[in-house]
């Protein structure tokens, strides 16, 4: 092995249901740790044995991290997508920035809500469907723009390979004090980020926040056994 090279792979799962984790990590017995997608990353909390706090706190899980003894296997979940979006938008706020809008209500969602509340930026979610204290997309008025400044988009929506489809926002009210963050990073410029670049908004994309929450899932998987 070289310096600084370890002999490992990162394989995709592809699983129709959460019933056969279990099997699947049986079943591989070199495997150390998991990255959960959508759309289970709520889903999968009941199938764990133990959260991190931060997991807990979000109520949301990106990483598994595989413990074996002997003939038991224990999987404990944790959440790198907080911390990731955290840390890659920080850079990009302003003092004035108070208000987002957060686009979606799943597990990312969750992730960055969080994150917004450590940032002490107040936020509000939309969501297709009508929920308490959540808005829908047809609710989101060139006032309700202007009176949120950081809009972070946490859906599939312009994901590969339905890069023609954004969310239906009134982009035309999006100014120079915008900042607009997509999660997505396939393609590299979704719909919603170029309708919000060409309205002069500061935009963003998700590739860094994939690679760091990679990183810190990396750094879980190696570091020493944790008891629950």
């Amino acid at each position: 092995m070289s310096e600084g090279i370890i002999d490992c792979l990162y394989e995709n799962f592809q699983l129709d249901g959460l019933g056969n984790l279990r099997n699947l990590i049986q079943s591989n017995e070199d495997l150390r740790g998991i990255n959960i997608t959508v759309p289970f990353k709520l889903e999968v909390i009941p199938y764990l044995d133990g959260l991190d706090p931060l997991a807990e706190s979000v109520r949301a899980v990106n990483c598994i991290k595989i413990i074996r003894k002997k003939s038991s296997i224990n999987l404990k979940g944790y959440n790198t997508d907080m911390i990731a979006f955290r840390e890659t938008i920080k850079p990009l706020l302003k003092k004035e920035y108070r208000n987002a809008l957060v686009l979606g209500t799943g597990g990312a969602s969750r992730a960055v809500c969080q994150a917004l509340k450590e940032l002490n930026i107040e936020h509000t979610l939309v969501s297709r469907t009508q929920k308490a204290a959540v808005l829908t997309y047809p609710e989101i008025s060139k006032k309700v723009i202007e009176n949120h400044q950081v809009i972070i988009n946490t859906t599939p929506v312009g994901m590969n390979p339905d890069e023609g489809k954004c969310l239906p926002i009134p982009y035309q009210a999006l100014t120079a004090d915008h900042l607009l963050y997509d999660l997505i990073y396939n393609p590299e410029e979704t719909i919603f980020l170029k309708k919000s670049r060409d309205a002069g908004a500061q935009i963003k994309n998700g590739l860094e926040m994939l690679h760091l929450q990679a990183e810190l899932s990396w750094e879980i998987w190696n570091n020493q056994v944790s008891s629950f």
